[in-house]
């Protein structure tokens, strides 16, 4: 896992940054069944069906879900596209180009895109959709484009976006929904784009129930069409771990993601279960304006109450590990100062209450999105321990807290950005979504500021980052958890598959008849 976070996040993208890239996109890159299907074109099925889950909006500037971007990535295509590794690749733009100062960064779009209503993409659409998604007043993207002063269309194929300062993170952050690229047409009605997208990804949406099913077509206009294999796509929540196994066999399912909980019965089912470590991490969001977790003693207690290892290996069957921060070790991010920050200690945890002016406890209560989350439970025994009395609800269906901010204390998962400095922004930001109390600590911006300012293969820029990691996690009341593991079980009629750390995508991926 190291490896391949630390050559995503140094190696790779800004290589492509400064050269202007002019290289082949990762999704050309596909495993060598994927390749054989394109000479036994014969052998090939025509739909796929995977098993995650439905985005709360088709919208990717409304869309308040990070776990959106997987099933947002099947309609729309990005300025660039992330690699399996999650290095930064040509998506729209087949090249970009920083300005000597890294003041601007111009891409320059494949000639000839088109949306899937058939309107033209050109620079002149992208710098729209991209001033949407900064001036919507319910864009959930715009703190995001926050250092993108001004964006100009230079030609059919140039776009600029002029910078308030130095920042090399750009062709990673419009890699995910902050780049995704909507109709201009279309995003004139927002309520109709929240359930019928149009954009320019690999497959068009043709019909959509809520809760229920995504029905796609291959977009034949896509601008790398020849490496998608199938021709229907159907998606579908995540199946229920009763009728899991039953999905895959009667072919419900093709693909499908799982939890922990449900490996060892796919397997002994017989069917292949790809195993990823992905960037996200669990969490527990904190709103620091509310008593008493406006007092860091008691956030500094509740961490210490915590026993991460025990979660690890008893409410998510060993998988995954502890961390203290929201990025996995071998991620560019990563502080390693912050391991084991808070090391488990009922007996200081206690002490830390006490000194917070709680001798004989508090009372809290733990919000969960879902009452049969095995992670909650545990905690609430771990808290209880240290005279944390702690209480499980679960969050109303439908509510969105990063939007209400209705529960101070509530389990979550970060499911990562493709830039670190994003990922800041979205935990730590004043705006940021995962920030329910809006507050940041005061050293944050200009530490943010300072590592978007290095080219991210320059040596000084692993230990600004991991800087402005550690004034976030130090000063602010998230507490992190564990490390996330992705558990994709397939029929063995599927083949291509990646191991992707972070977008899952489809090129190279086909089905036997």
């Amino acid at each position: 896992m190291g490896k391949a976070f630390k050559s995503a996040s140094i190696a790779g993208v800004a290589a492509l940054v400064l050269s202007g890239c002019a290289s082949q996109a990762s999704s050309s890159d596909v495993s060598s069944s994927g390749g054989a299907a394109v000479s036994a074109a014969d052998q090939r099925g025509d739909t796929l069906t995977w098993g995650w889950s439905l985005p709360s909006t088709w919208d990717p500037v409304t869309s308040a879900i990070g776990n959106d971007v997987h099933a947002l990535t099947l309609v729309y295509e990005g300025v660039t596209e992330v690699n399996a590794k999650g290095e930064a690749q040509p998506g729209l733009a087949q090249s970009w180009t920083y300005a000597k100062d890294g003041r601007s960064v111009t891409f320059h779009l494949r000639p000839g895109l088109t949306f899937s209503d058939g309107t033209k993409l050109d620079a002149a659409a992208v710098k729209a959709s991209l001033e949407r998604g900064k001036t919507a007043k319910d864009s959930t993207i715009a703190p995001q484009l926050a250092t993108v002063e001004s964006i100009t269309a230079d030609s059919t194929t140039d776009v600029t976006l002029h910078l308030t300062q130095v920042d090399y993170q750009i062709p990673l952050l419009l890699s995910g929904k902050t780049g995704q690229i909507v109709s201009q047409a279309a995003s004139k009605d927002a309520t109709k784009l929240a359930t019928q997208p149009v954009g320019a990804g690999p497959f068009i949406l043709k019909s959509y129930v809520p809760g229920s099913q995504a029905t796609l077509v291959k977009n034949p206009k896509f601008w790398n069409a020849d490496k998608i294999l199938v021709t229907n796509f159907i998606l579908k929540p995540t199946p229920d771990p009763s009728v899991a196994v039953a999905g895959l066999q009667s072919g419900q399912f093709n693909v499908a993601d799982f939890t922990a909980s449900q490996v060892s019965g796919v397997k002994a089912a017989g069917f292949p279960v790809e195993t990823t470590d992905v960037l996200p991490v669990r969490v527990i969001d904190v709103n620091n304006t509310v008593k008493p977790f406006d007092n860091p003693k008691v956030i500094q207690a509740i961490s210490t109450a915590i026993d991460r290892q025990a979660l690890v290996k008893t409410a998510n069957f060993g998988y995954g590990q502890p961390v203290w921060q929201p990025f996995p070790k071998g991620y560019v991010a990563h502080n390693p100062e912050l391991d084991n920050l808070y090391p488990h200690s009922v007996t200081k945890a206690k002490q830390l209450l006490a000194e917070a002016g709680y001798p004989n406890g508090i009372n809290i209560q733990l919000a969960l999105g879902k009452a049969d989350d095995p992670v909650g439970e545990l905690i609430q025994q771990q808290l209880n321990a240290a005279g944390i009395q702690t209480t499980l609800t679960v969050q109303t269906p439908g509510a969105n807290n990063y939007i209400t901010r209705r529960y101070p204390f509530a389990l979550d998962q970060f499911n990562a950005r493709q830039s670190p400095v994003q990922a800041l922004q979205v935990l730590f930001g004043p705006q940021g979504l995962m920030n329910l109390g809006k507050t940041t600590p005061a050293a944050l911006p200009a530490a943010v500021a300072k590592a978007s300012g290095y080219a991210l293969t320059d040596p000084a820029y692993p230990a600004a980052i991991q800087a402005a990691t550690k004034i976030a996690v130090t000063n602010m009341p998230n507490v992190f958890l564990f490390t996330v593991t992705r558990f994709t079980a397939h029929s063995p009629k599927v083949h291509g598959l990646q191991h992707w750390v972070d977008i899952q995508r489809f090129e190279g991926v086909w089905v036997e008849k």
